[in-house]
């Protein structure tokens, strides 16, 4: 099987052919880096326009570089949700109108669980059941894998998610958007990273809350946040100096990395006492996952740790072509009827 593949959720317009052999026939994403970043964030208006207006060239342009048609595809698979509502319609009607012409299978792809299934587009031996732990600037949740479209979600954040909080942390050092990549990056230059973290201490939201309550597992960063904002007002007025803000954005991304590894340490434990299987694999995916600092902490976690390649790991169309792919493996498409949804868990009995 081929799969044409369509990604329009938030701020990147992407499309993908992908094949049942876990070959990547062609991955173009358009960023939208330059029409957000006066605005320090996504302006979901302009999302949606700049998908509109790209979106038809960069299909044609995938299936050019594929060396394919749309005669030679076998199925169509778009976003649908969760993400900006009006991106999604964007890329949802144009999978649904390319589906009806060409009399093809339409698979509503859940955006996150294009993310869970990467790492099997990458290792097409990885088993289910799986612990996920999947980190974007929209989510930070901890689930079991147990099939396509089966998860149980374990834990999630209460307030910020923390690709959300390295982006309004950059902001209140001074950084420009997007704030996850240059949080890493400025991170690096920290001359003293013993120091750093003794001059600024963060707090690891609820990282000592009930330590042997394995079903405890929720995450908390609002106060990482706050944090970050108190130390950088009380630095002398305009004297936030390139050191002060890499001392400060390699205690932050340690603090981040920390509070996941702890709370992925636990959920390893239950997943060994739920599943009775002692080597876990698991899965780190969504955006944040680039993140080296946390790859490393992730690493020292009693687990196989498999994360997709750094171009896989934000958003992009390949992954939505692929699990369009293994819902189609088990006889599931989607009429032309499906409704764009703006928010959709994962797990079915999700209640917030």
């Amino acid at each position: 099987m081929i799969i044409l593949g369509i990604e329009t959720s938030c701020d990147e317009t992407a499309a993908a052919i992908v094949d049942d052999t876990g070959t990547i026939r062609s991955n173009l994403v358009l960023s939208q880096l330059k029409e957000h970043e006066a605005f320090g964030g996504v302006v979901p208006e302009i999302a949606a326009r700049a998908h509109l207006e790209h979106l038809d060239t960069l299909i044609r342009a995938a299936l050019s570089d594929a060396n394919l048609t749309l005669d030679d595809i076998d199925g169509v698979a778009a976003t649908c949700g969760p993400g900006l509502i009006g991106g999604v319609m964007v890329g949802m009607m144009a999978g649904k109108a390319i589906a009806a012409a060409k009399n093809l299978p339409f698979i509503a792809v859940n955006h996150l669980e294009g993310h869970a299934l990467t790492p099997r587009l990458t290792n097409q031996n990885l088993q289910f059941p799986y612990l996920l732990l999947l980190v974007s600037g929209g989510h930070t949740q901890i689930l079991v894998a147990e099939g396509v479209g089966r998860y149980k979600r374990w834990g999630t954040t209460l307030d910020d998610a923390a690709g959300e909080c390295f982006d309004k942390s950059a902001k209140l050092m001074g950084l420009p958007y997007p704030g996850g990549p240059n949080v890493e990056k400025i991170a690096s230059e920290c001359q003293n990273p013993a120091a750093a973290l003794e001059r600024f201490p963060l707090p690891r939201p609820l990282i000592n809350k009930n330590k042997h309550d394995l079903n405890d597992l929720d995450f908390s960063f609002s106060g990482l946040k706050t944090a970050v904002r108190t130390h950088v007002d009380n630095l002398p007025a305009g004297d936030l100096s390139r050191a002060d803000i890499a001392d400060l954005a390699y205690a932050f991304q340690s603090a981040t990395a920390e509070i996941l590894s702890q709370r992925v340490e636990k959920a390893l434990k239950r997943f060994r006492q739920t599943y009775k299987i002692d080597q876990p694999d698991l899965i780190l995916c969504g955006g944040v996952a680039a993140n080296k600092t946390i790859r490393a902490a992730l690493e020292a976690c009693n687990a196989t740790l498999h994360a997709p390649p750094l171009e896989l790991c934000g958003d992009n169309a390949a992954m939505i072509a692929w699990a369009g792919l293994e819902c189609l493996r088990t006889g599931h498409s989607d009429p032309l009827d499906f409704k764009a949804r703006p928010r959709w868990p994962l797990d079915p009995e999700e209640n917030r």
